[in-house]
């Protein structure tokens, strides 16, 4: 009984060892993908008066982290998309949504809003009491700013090739209760929610790793972008729903 009760013990300190170096190992990751995050330059662009207007807030990936130029990031390749499109951009690398809703000025009116991040609040342990109250306050505020509202918080965390368990199977259940509470708030205040969250198995980040993720192995690459351009234009029509409004405006003519 005695050597059982050893043979116990040693299998817990391995197993604890193990845990503590691949915790180790993912916040080492961590920190060198957030310093390489506060070198991005978020992309703006005032293009025609007539055409619509987009304010964007969010984190690292709003700022385009990852991507080779500011362009190559999502607001990039949406103002790409539609060259009248004026898109303002308040990310801050590191934000939580509850960072996130002192982004907003009431006395602005947008086309639209797009909310793009959450993976602080997944990565950190955000109650979700917490979490939800800052996310409402959120979706309050941008609704103040626009009648179109759009969150897109990021896919299934727990597919990143860093996190070893048992670290990615609790960040897989943390992605997916981050998405919930985002369709949960969104759904209750008339915005609406793009998901990203995939099993690994169906996730193309976890398959193609080389080509999707930047070298920080945390963002999206170019590649990447464009795959939540993507999957932005098949969930929401966001990129065609500013394209209309831009056509309309210009109809229109300036207003005086």
């Amino acid at each position: 009984m005695k050597q059982k009760h050893i043979t116990a013990c040693a299998g817990l300190s391995v197993l604890a060892a193990f845990a503590a170096a691949t915790a180790g190992y993912a916040a080492l990751r961590l920190r060198h993908a957030g310093r390489l995050a506060h070198r991005s330059h978020p992309f703006e662009r005032q293009a025609s008066p007539e055409g619509a207007r987009l304010l964007v807030v969010g984190d690292s990936t709003a700022a385009g982290s990852g991507a080779s130029s500011p362009g190559c990031s999502l607001p990039g390749l949406l103002s790409r998309a539609n060259p009248t499109l004026t898109v303002v951009n308040r990310a801050t690398p590191g934000a939580r949504f509850e960072d996130m809703a002192a982004r907003f000025d009431d006395d602005e009116r947008f086309d639209a809003v797009l909310v793009l991040g959450g993976a602080a609040d997944a990565l950190r342990p955000t109650g979700d009491a917490r979490l939800r109250a800052a996310l409402q306050r959120v979706a309050q505020r941008a609704r103040v700013c626009s009648d179109l509202v759009v969150f897109m918080p990021p896919g299934n965390l727990g597919n990143l090739r860093f996190l070893l368990p048992p670290w990615n199977w609790w960040m897989s259940w943390r992605a997916r209760r981050l998405q919930a509470l985002v369709a949960e708030v969104a759904q209750a205040n008339g915005a609406r929610h793009v998901s990203l969250y995939l099993a690994r198995a169906d996730d193309p980040f976890a398959r193609h790793p080389a080509r999707l993720s930047a070298r920080d192995r945390l963002h999206p690459s170019d590649a990447g972008y464009e795959l939540w351009q993507r999957e932005l234009e098949t969930q929401v029509q966001l990129s065609a729903r500013l394209r209309k409004i831009g056509r309309s405006a210009a109809t229109r003519g300036p207003a005086f």
